[in-house]
C-alpha cells in the first residue's frame, strides 16, 4: 500500500465517512478578509479542509447538512474562476476554484450530496456524471442507514436518562490553552492532564505537564468528536467511544506517571470550641384531665355493700311464702275486735217501735273508734 493510499486510509478513519470528490481550492469566511488555501475533501455531506493534501488530520470542516442556499457568482465561464456562497447557520462561506470546470465539479457534488438528487443543467462531461450517479447511489444508502426506523419505546425502567451533553471526566474544565497551561504550571500537586473544549465546535483538546530532566514540559493534543467516537489526532490517528476512554488512553501511554487534574479543595486549619449549653428549665409534664371524673374506690365499694341495719328494725328473715311476725299480730288483734263486736251485738237489747202492727228492731253496736253504730230492721 502506497503513502498516498496510506493517507486516504487514515483520513478515513479519522472522519469515518466516505471519499465522494476531493481537489485544491480557497476559502474565505464571513468575518475574513483574503482567501485562505486549502486541499478540500467531500467526504458523505461533509466538507474537510486541510491546510495540504499531505496532513493527516483536518484543520476547518463544514457541515453541509446545514446548508441553506448555494449561489453562483457568475454563470459557467472558463476564463474567470468560478466563486460559489454557500450559507450555513452561523455564517456565509465562499470557495474559490481558479479552474471552471473544477468549479463546476464542486458545484455538483455539493448539491448531489445535501439535496439526494443530481441538480440540472450541469456542465460536465458524461463520464463526470456517471462519477456523479454513483456517489448519489452510495450517498443514498448511507443515509438510508442514518434514517432508520426508531425503535419501539422502551420500559421506564430500561430507559436511560439522555443529555445533550457528553459524560465529561472530573478533569474537565471549560478553559483556554494559555489558561490551562497556567492552572498545570500552579499546581502541580493537583495533577498532571486537563481536558478542555477546542476552539474548533464540538471539538476537544488535552494540556498535559510533563516532567523532564531539563524543567517541566507542557503538550497540547486534538481530540476530535465524530460520529462513531472520539478520535485523538496522533501520527497513528486512535479512536475511542468516550471521552473517559481518551482519559483512559493517555494513562495507559504515559505508564500511569501522570494523572487528572482535580482541583484542591479548602481545608479547616482550626478548631473552635462550642460553648457549653445553657441549662433549660423544662416544666413537669401536664396530665390532661379526664373527661369524666373517675370513682373512688372507698365510695364505690360503699355503694355496692348492702345498708347497715337499724337497731330499731327486726335483725330476722323471712321466707316469701309465711307472713311476718307483725302482719300475724295485726290479724289477731283484729279478729278479737270482731269477736268483740260480734259478743256486744247479742247483748244488744232490741226495742219495738212504731205501729201494732209493724215491728221496729234497733240494733246498735259500736266500730273500732267508739262510735255507736244503729242497725234498724
Amino acid at each position: 500500500m502506497g503513502p498516498v493510499k496510506n493517507l486516504i486510509k487514515r483520513r478515513e478513519t479519522i472522519t469515518a465517512l466516505p471519499l465522494y470528490y476531493a481537489g485544491n481550492l480557497l476559502k474565505k469566511g464571513s468575518k475574513e478578509k483574503d482567501f485562505k488555501s486549502f486541499y478540500g475533501e467531500l467526504r458523505g455531506s461533509t466538507l474537510f479542509l486541510y491546510n495540504n493534501d499531505t496532513q493527516e488530520t483536518y484543520t476547518e470542516r463544514l457541515d453541509l447538512e446545514l446548508l441553506k442556499s448555494l449561489e453562483l457568482e457568475s454563470p459557467y465561464k472558463k476564463t474567470t474562476p468560478t466563486i460559489i456562497t454557500l450559507s450555513l447557520p452561523k455564517e456565509e462561506v465562499q470557495l474559490k476554484m481558479d479552474n471552471a470546470d473544477t468549479g463546476e465539479e464542486w458545484r455538483g457534488y455539493i448539491l448531489t450530496v445535501v439535496n439526494k438528487e443530481i441538480p440540472k443543467n450541469l456542465q460536465m462531461l458524461p463520464g463526470q456524471k456517471i462519477r456523479l450517479e454513483e456517489t448519489l447511489s452510495e450517498e443514498k444508502k448511507r443515509a438510508t442507514k442514518l434514517d432508520r426506523p426508531a425503535l419501539p419505546p422502551r420500559p421506564s425502567f430500561m430507559q436511560a436518562k439522555s443529555t445533550s451533553e457528553p459524560k465529561t471526566p472530573a478533569c474537565f474544565f471549560d478553559v483556554t490553552r494559555q489558561e490551562a497551561e497556567k492552572m498545570l504550571d500552579s499546581n502541580p500537586e493537583n495533577g498532571n492532564i486537563i481536558l478542555r473544549p477546542s476552539t474548533m465546535p464540538k471539538n476537544y483538546a488535552l494540556t498535559l505537564r510533563q516532567p523532564t530532566p531539563r524543567g517541566p514540559v507542557f503538550k497540547n493534543y486534538r481530540v476530535t468528536s465524530t460520529s462513531s467516537g472520539y478520535v485523538i489526532e496522533l501520527d497513528n490517528p486512535m479512536t475511542v467511544s468516550s471521552l473517559e476512554d481518551v482519559l483512559k488512553y493517555f494513562l495507559e501511554k504515559t505508564e500511569y506517571r501522570l494523572r487528572p487534574y482535580v482541583a484542591s479543595q479548602p481545608y479547616d486549619v482550626r478548631i473552635d470550641v462550642s460553648p457549653p449549653p445553657k441549662c433549660m428549665s423544662i416544666p413537669p409534664p401536664v396530665v390532661p384531665k379526664a373527661q369524666v371524673a373517675p370513682m373512688l374506690r372507698g365510695q364505690t365499694k360503699d355503694k355496692l355493700l348492702p345498708p347497715t341495719p337499724k337497731e330499731e328494725e327486726e335483725l330476722y328473715v323471712y321466707p316469701d311464702d309465711s307472713p311476718p311476725v307483725n302482719q300475724m299480730s295485726k290479724k289477731a288483734q283484729m279478729n278479737d275486735e270482731l269477736q268483740s263486736i260480734l259478743k256486744k251485738r247479742k247483748e244488744n237489747l232490741y226495742t219495738e217501735t212504731g205501729r201494732d202492727d209493724e215491728s221496729t228492731y234497733k240494733n246498735e253496736t259500736c266500730d273500732r273508734n267508739g262510735r255507736k253504730i244503729q242497725w234498724f230492721k
